[in-house]
């Protein structure tokens, strides 16, 4: 008898130390939001990880939105883009100076053969000449972006497409209405092409 109360006890114990159906109402939970009738963009975004037993998200100091802030600022994006035209326009004027065998030849004296400083110094101004204009692309394109992604409100492909008009048409309306016309377009259809495959 004294046998059976213990087991009893022990069994009771046993039934008390299993955990209930929280994973198995943690995972219908789940699935209501990836594929059941809350499924959607706004309700997946609300859904909180600690109700699912995850750890919550800490809450994000002052400092940290300041960061976040200034990073998503206009005038960072345009630094940033400035930044990495001049460095890929550096490195690609210094790649076409390398492969061009007219580099460091003098225009009146072909037939001389031009020196390793002559070919480096006309390496180098090119190099700086196609990072200048990079940079300035970059920069140009960068801004006018995000600052027609803070107006519309919106991040999709028409942003890219107008400041990429926006861009080719302030570079090429230097050489006439004709070029800044043929610059906006050709420069929208670039950005077109390369937002399609980027996103």
């Amino acid at each position: 008898m004294a046998a059976s109360s213990a087991t009893g006890t022990s069994g009771s114990d046993e039934a008390g130390a299993t955990p209930g159906p929280a994973p198995a109402l943690q995972y219908s939970l789940l699935l209501e939001y990836l594929v059941g009738e809350k499924r959607g963009p706004r309700q997946a975004r609300a859904l909180d990880p600690a109700a699912l037993g995850g750890f919550p998200a800490p809450t994000k100091s002052l400092e940290q939105k300041m960061i976040e802030r200034a990073m998503e600022s206009c005038g960072f994006k345009a630094v940033l883009a400035c930044v990495g035209g001049f460095v890929l326009g550096g490195a690609f004027g210094v790649f076409t100076a390398g492969i061009d065998t007219n580099v460091g030849f003098d225009p009146k004296d072909p037939y001389r053969t031009p020196t390793a400083k002559e070919v480096l110094k006309d390496m180098g101004q090119r190099g700086m000449s196609y990072a200048k204009n990079f940079a300035i692309v970059g920069a140009m394109f960068s801004c006018t972006e995000c600052l027609l992604e803070s107006y519309r409100g919106k991040s999709d492909w028409k942003n890219s497409v107008m400041s990429g008009c926006v861009t080719g048409g302030a570079i090429g309306f230097r050489a006439g209405l004709k070029a800044g016309v043929l610059g906006c377009g050709g420069f929208a259809a670039f950005s077109a092409v390369i937002d399609y495959y980027l996103r």
